[in-house]
């Protein structure tokens, strides 16, 4: 059709259109100045958390890109459904209307036409900003898709991965993705399914265990000891306003207590010999406590029916009165040993010194009210200390201890797992993968014959994991919560995208710049309102930043310092475990953390310091299980590898309900299109998967 128009127009004709559509040209390439009449290549803006990243900086310099559907020609735009011309630009005031001239109508030549003024270009005006441009590193926290172009896929290091055979098919089948959501035909998000780490659950089962958790409101609907329920308020949950338990909690107290809600099942089936269970929830969701009461109160039972340890008790209590007012510890080591010494019934697995410290203290907190013995295995403690931990003659009810540590103990002594019946595996997908199967697995099989409940707990499901348990544990009782493999709505994420200005690929620069940001938000929120404390007296904002390789976490925290940013670096060569166990104390504790304007001087010592943040560079020996209560910004300076990663490091901020913040510097080389769903997942509260 379009040649058959061509042709039915003289030669003359044709040959018209040919300086219009030069001269269109021409008027683009003017346009590519700056609205201040400069060049844009001299005035870059504030690039933090920007919309669009695909765009390269050469790309930029050759002046805006002619639409994809431009015309081109005297009749390219004919089948158009909207007409040629842009609505916003209407035309001079001053000057007449023009009658419609067709496009068949030669031009005169361009010396003959009258020369127009230009009118002069009104001042750059900042409030016609596009409404949805983020302005700051937190101003794009709400929006539903992540600031980059999700149309770029990878970065160099993917595109290297890109070029294969099937490359071409690949790429028709990303251009099909809709525009809207960043989605392929099927709805799916694509980049997480082709990096898929994460066992998928059934959204009908999640819709199912939403109306079981409806039913548990307190504590006191669980069949736990009266000393029990005691602990749980005067010590386990000290301080707390409304004591409610909470979702993992509501799922998995009653089921490691054999307890069951609602309808009864019409057939009656033998309690087997050993149960296990597979504690599923999202990080900070109060595991600890779910797994720890359930398995205190089972101690507490059968220490009721044991005649040996009665018996001893009733010795040691006839020699306390016959030795008077002599102190227990200058003679209970020549005392006969107690029958639980070396010989623990509790067993609880972490994978790290951090965790073991961490879960001991929330077990004596109850173990201090119900009157257990809880000792720890740490490789912070000295050879001395943990032999007397585990082979005091008072005996021992619970040990928490590294898989390797535990494992090195019982290789020389077997019959310390000799009378365990309860083991606890916790951060199962850490104590499962290659690094710690090996000893796990042994202490497994070395307490399978008194075992009578097997417990893992984890927050997430990864794919080797449940192939494991499908192999080795094929009736094991699975307990998820309905956000399992999802990062909480109250966790907000930002995107920074390193690659353009003012950045330049400095990542460091970018990590210095956000956490300088979060420290003045901070401050100007304190200077005035409710927030304002006593005179001369600082509130401390605690920051997380996560990094991949343990020697970028030295030189980040050193760049920082010199940015006037108080950065410690953390990873498994960092000092001793007790400089390690300082470095998170901090972190940890959820009381406020105060400094005065005198120790800020001081410590800045004449030059420009950042005094109301504190930030701690670690690896991920900083992400699974640590209860870092008072952190709220969480800076992933490296985009983790698979989202795994994210769910754990995010989960440090936005923990038991709290609300937290988390910023990703996205850089040239890495997943953009992981990060842009990750971002929409997020915003929806879906899963990961």
């Amino acid at each position: 059709m379009l040649r058959t128009a061509r042709e039915s127009v003289c030669l003359i004709c044709r040959s018209a259109g040919t300086p219009a559509r030069v001269a269109r040209r021409t008027f683009a390439t003017r346009l590519s100045e700056g609205r201040d009449g400069r060049d844009r290549r001299t005035t870059p803006a504030r690039m933090v958390l920007s919309d669009h990243v695909g765009r390269s900086a050469a790309a930029r310099d050759d002046g805006p890109r002619r639409p994809r559907n431009a015309p081109d020609g005297p009749f390219a735009g004919m089948n158009r459904t909207t007409a040629n011309i842009d609505p916003r630009r209407a035309p001079p005031a001053t000057t007449a209307p023009r009658s419609p001239r067709s496009t068949l109508r030669p031009a005169p030549p361009p010396s003959d036409r009258p020369a127009q003024p230009r009118e002069p270009r009104a001042p750059y005006d900042d409030s016609n900003k596009q409404r949805n441009r983020p302005d700051g590193p937190f101003a794009g926290m709400n929006r539903t898709t992540a600031n980059i172009d999700p149309f770029k896929a990878m970065g160099a290091a993917g595109a290297k991965a890109g070029e294969t055979r099937d490359g071409a098919e690949r790429g028709d089948r990303e251009g099909r993705r809709d525009r809207r959501g960043g989605r392929n035909e099927k709805g799916t998000m694509k980049a997480l399914n082709m990096q898929r780490a994460l066992t998928t659950i059934n959204y009908g089962q999640r819709n199912s265990i939403k109306d079981r958790m409806q039913v548990v409101e307190s504590f006191e609907q669980f069949d736990l000891l009266p000393i029990m329920q005691e602990a749980i308020v005067e010590s386990a949950l000290q301080g707390m306003v409304d004591i409610k338990p909470t979702p993992v909690q509501r799922l998995a107290i009653p089921a490691l207590l054999g307890q069951r809600f609602g309808p009864k099942p019409r057939t009656k089936r033998a309690p087997p010999a050993r149960s296990e269970y597979l504690l599923a929830a999202e990080t900070g969701s109060g595991k600890t406590l779910a797994y720890l009461l359930p398995t205190i109160n089972a101690l507490k039972l059968a220490e009721a029916d044991d005649t040996a340890a009665a018996a001893y008790e009733q010795r040691l209590a006839d020699e306390k009165a016959r030795r008077g007012v002599e102190p227990l510890s200058h003679w209970i080591e020549n005392f006969e040993p107690h029958p639980n010494a070396a010989r623990p019934r509790v067993v609880v697995l972490v994978p790290t010194a951090e965790l073991v410290d961490q879960v001991t203290r929330v077990a004596k907190s109850i173990a201090h009210v119900a009157k257990l013995k809880v000792r720890a295995l740490s490789s912070s403690f000295s050879a001395l200390k943990n032999q007397r931990n585990l082979f005091s003659n008072m005996g021992v009810d619970m040990i928490i201890a590294t898989p390797h540590l535990l494992r090195s103990i019982a290789t020389s002594d077997p019959n310390v797992l000799s009378r365990v019946s309860h083991l606890v595996i916790d951060e199962a997908d850490s104590l499962l993968d290659r690094s710690f199967s090996p000893e796990t697995i042994a202490i497994v099989d070395r307490a399978m014959p008194s075992l009578k409940q097997l417990i893992l707990c984890s927050a997430t499901i990864p794919l080797r994991l449940d192939n494991f348990l499908a192999e080795r544990f094929p009736d094991i009782n699975r307990i998820t919560t309905p956000n399992l493999h999802a990062i909480p709505r109250r966790v907000q994420l930002g995107v920074i995208d390193v690659s353009k200005d003012p950045y330049r690929n400095n990542k460091n620069l970018a990590c210095a710049d956000a956490i300088w940001t979060i420290g003045k938000e901070a401050a100007a929120h304190q200077s005035h309102g409710a927030a304002a404390g006593p005179p001369g007296e600082i509130d401390v904002k605690r920051i997380m930043v996560f990094v991949n390789e343990r020697e970028t976490t030295t030189a980040v925290a050193e760049y920082l310092q010199g940015k006037g940013i108080d950065a410690v670096a953390l990873h498994r060569d960092a000092g001793d475990q007790r400089e390690k166990d300082a470095l998170l104390a901090d972190f940890t504790s959820s009381a406020p953390m105060k400094t005065t304007t005198e120790a800020a001087a001081a410590l800045a010592n004449g030059r420009r310091h950042l005094a109301n943040t504190k930030v701690i560079v670690a690896t991920d020996i900083a992400s699974r299980g640590i209860d870092t209560l008072a952190v709220k910004h969480v800076v992933l300076y490296d985009v983790p590898h698979t989202t795994i990663d994210f769910i754990h490091r995010l989960g440090r901020a936005g923990r038991m309900g709290r609300r937290g913040r988390g910023i990703v510097l996205v850089g040239k080389d890495d997943r953009r299109d992981v990060v842009a769903e990750v971002k929409q997942s997020m915003f929806t509260g879906a899963a990961l998967v």
